[in-house]
């Protein structure tokens, strides 16, 4: 059995203390072919946006229960204060409410990112560079693409900001690292 590539593998785990991993493992080589390509980049940029957006949504969900709300009630009808509920009820429209926020805002974070490493991982090969205006580009179809449905105006303000933020997260990773 393979140890955890870095994990040191413990005693009698056959890898050294110091050794990291081998690179002719063949699960190293599957591992760094899907990397490699756009497809498998896409897949793990949209299964990693989509727990992220799970934890964020649940969080966020969980902040909005500071202050009394009302409880969504049938269309039409009068809502019903939270606080006037048993307290099992209380709980079960919470979670019920943070599930469905959650779920909600995993799609979206897993959308975004299976599309932003997509499109820049396409351009990249395209172009056959490494360099800041690949990200810049993909945050600006990024963008673009995902405000298409309020007009001309929106998919440009859309290509504008992800394409600013994109390029602001690319200067700063880029940046050389401070040896202390």
């Amino acid at each position: 059995m393979n140890p955890l590539p870095g994990a040191g593998g413990g005693a009698g785990a056959g890898a050294p203390a110091g050794a990291q991993y081998d690179p002719n493992d063949p699960n190293i080589k599957r591992l760094n072919a899907m990397m490699e390509s756009c497809f498998g980049k896409a897949a793990i940029s949209g299964v990693m946006g989509f727990g992220m957006g799970g934890l964020f949504g649940m969080f966020m969900a969980s902040m909005s229960y500071d202050t009394p709300f009302h409880t969504p009630g049938a269309p039409g009808a009068a809502p019903q204060p939270i606080t006037s509920l048993p307290l099992r009820q209380q709980l079960k429209v919470g979670f019920k409410d943070m599930g469905s926020r959650s779920y909600s805002t995993a799609k979206n974070f897993g959308l975004v990112g299976l599309m932003f490493a997509g499109i820049e991982c396409g351009i990249e090969g395209y172009r056959a560079k490494n360099d800041m205006f690949n990200g810049t580009a993909a945050g600006c179809l990024t963008g673009g693409i995902l405000a298409r449905s309020g007009g001309p105006t929106a998919v440009a303000g859309g290509c504008a900001a992800f394409a600013a933020f994109s390029a602001a997260i690319d200067a700063w990773l880029r940046q050389p690292k401070d040896e202390d």
